[in-house]
């Protein structure tokens, strides 16, 4: 199909106030120019994408956040004869690559904005005699097989017959800033997906708790921002990375055993949170699911942000490991994620999965935490 240009449409963006609204508009639009080398116009609800490339550009549009769907497409004058010659070209095309034939059930959607001397319904029964004129496939209005969209708005007509879901989402860097606390696991990055799709634009922080852990745990997380970094057009994603192995060497050394994983991951969300002061973020991410690991029972999820005065927001939190895994597969980063990096060898036998606030704070005061902090952030880079 010859194809002139692309339809993207948005979702929750259109429920935003007016100024909002335009705002929004600005900024997905910059994303999408970011993302595909095109010209963009945008109109009454619409954002008309005319790209140079088309398989290039339907490729990327399924990676920009704040598009619901959007639509390869012709467009032509409202004129009864263009769209005539037009449209009769379309459904020859459509013929020709055997999506219509006279056994097709096919509709004409008809949707008009602007002033004509003609309804929609009107302009959908004249569209249907174009189609007839082509083939004698029969008219189905309830249960089609194929429905041709016909979109007029104004004195430009726009043909097309898929609607192909988008990513959703609100437009990326229209919420602010978040520290995401990224390891080479599987939830983390889930999360900072999510995140963007929320439209937040993301400061990546990894812990490399070497000697802990090994260089392929560090190499694999900068490949799995790499993969994110497919859906940060516009907004790229920041990379920072903290010495960490000193930290944990220190708390293994000055405190119970068992409580090695609640100030691991209280000292992260201690950094991210001056990071996060540091950056200008509003927030703390994190790839926490109640009770999937030991820090993350109730119990310890409350522990280990003690202190903390910034959000720390997560959004895999009700999910399990089915779903986030899932999730994974399909933005690219569990084949990432899955590769064995021989994990952290921090992590005690016996684990505490129960920790109360008392013996938290004692453990804190027993490595000297708030020095430990300060001492691991100055290494951020």
């Amino acid at each position: 199909m010859d194809y002139n240009l692309i339809i993207a449409r948005y979702g929750e963006v259109g429920l935003k106030s007016q100024k909002v609204r335009s705002r929004f508009e600005r900024k997905l639009v910059k994303n999408i120019k970011a993302s595909i080398d095109c010209d963009v116009d945008r109109n009454q609800g619409r954002i008309y994408i005319f790209p140079q490339l088309f398989d290039d550009a339907i490729k990327s549009l399924n990676r920009v956040f704040g598009i619901v769907s959007y639509s390869p497409a012709i467009s032509t004058y409202t004129d009864f004869d263009d769209i005539d010659k037009t449209l009769g070209e379309y459904v020859e095309n459509l013929i020709s690559e055997n999506l219509l034939d006279e056994n097709t059930k096919f509709a004409i959607r008809c949707r008009r904005v602007g002033d004509h001397d003609f309804s929609s319904q009107e302009m959908a029964a004249y569209c249907g005699g174009v189609v007839r004129k082509r083939i004698l496939a029969p008219v189905d209005l309830t249960n089609p097989d194929l429905t041709i969209f016909v979109e007029v708005r104004g004195e430009d007509t726009f043909i097309y017959h898929e609607k192909i879901p988008g990513p959703g989402g609100l437009p990326l860097g229209t919420q602010g800033k978040v520290v995401c606390l990224v390891s080479s696991g599987i939830d983390s990055p889930v999360a900072t997906y999510l995140m963007m799709k929320r439209g937040c634009e993301v400061i990546a922080l990894y812990c490399d708790n070497d000697p802990f852990t090994s260089k392929k745990a560090l190499d694999n997380y900068n490949k799995l921002i790499d993969q994110l970094q497919n859906y940060a057009a516009g907004v790229p994603i920041k990379k920072c990375v903290v010495k960490y192995g000193d930290y944990l060497q220190k708390a293994r050394d000055d405190a119970p055993e068992k409580m090695t994983c609640i100030l691991c991951k209280s000292g992260m969300y201690k950094i991210a949170e001056m990071l996060a002061n540091k950056m200008g973020a509003l927030a703390i991410v994190d790839g926490s699911s109640v009770g999937q690991v030991a820090s993350q029972t109730l119990n310890n999820i409350l522990t280990t942000r003690y202190g903390v005065d910034m959000p720390v927001l997560s959004p895999l939190i009700g999910l399990d490991k089915t779903e986030i895994t899932k999730i994974a597969e399909e933005i690219g980063t569990f084949e990432i994620s899955k590769i064995d990096d021989g994990g952290c060898s921090a992590v005690p036998r016996y684990p505490e999965t129960k920790c109360d606030l008392e013996r938290f704070v004692d453990a804190c005061e027993s490595m000297n935490q708030d020095e430990e902090i300060i001492k691991t952030f100055e290494t951020i880079k």
